[in-house]
């Protein structure tokens, strides 16, 4: 009996050996994958890149290994012009595959997730979604119905599906875990693949999700409406600070530190009329109507009937360089992120008129019809994530609390959709969220917003890098549990040194301050379940 086991296991190793050699015989070169035939797909490049030699020659490229890169254009319609890029590592490919996301109206490829990808081992894919242009001009939109839903869905399916025949053709092998992560509208994307397409990938990171796109945008044209509903109306920069300070003076000890980060920005109670100029105006004030636009920001906007259509923004996220300056108050008048965001949206995808005028818009009818033509296409509120999660797949969610483009409480009211659907526990077996204080959109504010939320956490633990976590959950069965998040002085250098770390925690926990220690050291709080008022508009 012993003698037939040890055969047995000798013709297994055999027989897995022959199949290892097989797959290897079966590689083929970089060049060779330009013949390659995929449906609707024509390689228009197909390179080996030599180590350090991509061009443009940036900092951020410069240390890449050799990797093979293809290039193609994808035509399922005969309106449709799908661009993307595969990278593939020569050489110690970690058997993986990456797919990138894509910020605001995408339109390029994304170079450097690509680079990122690479120099962590993994085989990666991006594309621009099926035009050419910057993330802020949605012009491309104006009479191109399909390149809506390219833009929508269809583009980032494509990618991945000719991408993983790509990667198996180029190695000989298939990959044996497929993971995405993105922020803003790449979470959009994201939560788009697990709803839709949940045999895409095995484990997605979505951040800050655009994932209810039509009332999102509906939201900047409200915010727009509210500050320039007349010249009074609008909230210059220069006033920024002293809401900010207000802010803080109310709410920032309410934590047990006082520190600029408001822990749980629903417990605030800040009252904008407290602003209200006594006397002249001043950068030190408000005047009347802008603490009624100021008012109206937090709120959010509503129907004619009083119903929420999107979350206000939390108080806390006022400052800063990704804070209300960019995205909600601008420059000058006209000129925010959002207000570009919105006004694009609405006169390039939904009435088909450059000249369309945002002070028209009827938050009841208008919106009806927006849900009506571009809802199925553009958002991803779908709570059933069930086959997603019959598969095997893994999802974190995160949103930074002072996120001064996507109100934080929209992600909120998706997971909390979620666990309605599904039960909370069948939900905890696949999915986390991750709210993270003193954050703004994506990255940056006065929190710690270093987790390693990307492909680039890949290069550190689980404890400190979310997609590090994701992996682990995924390929072993261990689920994330706090993650510590970091501050570096320079947020864009981790050799600057790190000034605060804290630690994310599961929603609906908190991590709260013990009361002793260094309060810029996690390992003085501790993550507790604190109650909170209810949140606002869900999907």
């Amino acid at each position: 009996m012993r003698h037939r086991s040890s055969v047995l296991i000798i013709a297994t190793i055999v027989l897995a050996s022959a199949k290892f050699s097989a797959a290897r015989a079966a590689r083929a070169t970089c060049a060779s994958l330009a013949d390659l035939k995929l449906p609707h797909t024509t390689i228009t490049l197909a390179q080996e890149v030599g180590p350090g030699a991509f061009q443009p020659s940036r900092p951020q490229f410069r240390d890449l290994p050799a990797f093979c890169r293809v290039a193609g254009t994808i035509k399922p319609t005969t309106d449709s012009d799908i661009k993307f890029e595969v990278w593939m590592p020569i050489s110690g490919w970690n058997g993986k595959f990456d797919g990138a996301g894509n910020g605001g109206f995408a339109g390029s490829i994304q170079y450097e997730q690509l680079a990122a990808a690479v120099r962590a081992g993994f085989a990666a894919a991006s594309t621009d979604t099926g035009h050419t242009g910057s993330a802020t001009d949605g012009s491309w939109a104006l009479g191109h119905p399909q390149k809506v839903i390219d833009f929508g869905y269809r583009g980032i399916h494509e990618m991945t599906v000719e991408a993983k025949a790509i990667v198996q053709r180029f190695y000989g092998v298939a990959p044996r875990r497929s993971y995405f992560a993105s922020c803003s509208n790449g979470g959009r994307q994201a939560l788009m693949e697990a709803q839709r397409f949940p045999d895409d990938y095995d484990g997605i990171i979505a951040g800050a999700p655009a994932n209810f796109w039509t009332h999102l945008l509906t939201a900047a044209v409200w915010n727009a409406q509210s500050t320039l509903e007349n010249p009074a109306s609008y909230i210059p920069a220069s006033k920024l600070p002293a809401i900010s300070a207000a802010v803080l003076a109310a709410c920032d000890a309410q934590d047990g530190v006082t520190d600029g980060i408001l822990n749980d920005p629903r417990r605030c109670r800040f009252n904008p009329a407290t602003l209200l100029c006594k006397g002249a105006d001043s950068n030190g004030c408000l005047t009347a109507p802008e603490v009624t636009a100021l008012e109206k920001i937090y709120r959010g906007p509503r129907n004619s009937s009083g119903v929420q259509i999107f979350p206000g923004f939390e108080p806390g996220g006022e400052l800063g360089n990704n804070g209300w300056d960019p995205w909600i108050t601008g420059s000058a008048p006209e000129k925010s992120l959002l207000f570009v965001f919105g006004t694009q949206f609405f006169s390039n995808m939904v009435f088909n008129n450059r000249a369309w005028d945002y002070r028209t818009l009827n938050f009841d009818s208008d919106l009806q019809l927006t849900d009506r033509k571009l809802g199925r296409i553009l958002n991803a509120t779908n709570p059933d994530l069930s086959a997603f999660k019959a598969r095997g797949g893994k999802l974190i969610m995160f949103h930074g609390w002072n996120d001064s483009a996507i109100a934080p409480l929209n992600t909120v009211n998706y997971y909390q959709s979620v666990v309605a659907r599904m039960g909370l526990r069948q939900a905890r077996d696949f999915l986390r969220l991750y709210m993270a204080p003193g954050v703004q959109h994506c990255a940056l504010g006065p929190g710690p917003s270093s987790f390693g939320a990307s492909v680039d956490g890949a290069k550190l633990d689980p404890e400190h890098s979310m997609f590090s976590a994701l992996e682990r959950w995924v390929e072993k069965g261990v689920a994330p549990d706090e993650i510590i998040a970091t501050k570096y002085r320079n947020p864009l250098n981790p050799a600057s040194g790190a000034v605060m770390t804290r630690p994310l925690c599961p929603y609906p926990e908190i991590a709260r301050y013990k009361g002793t220690g260094d309060p810029n050291d996690a390992r003085n709080f501790v993550c507790v379940r604190e109650g909170a008022r209810k949140s606002a508009a869900s999907p």
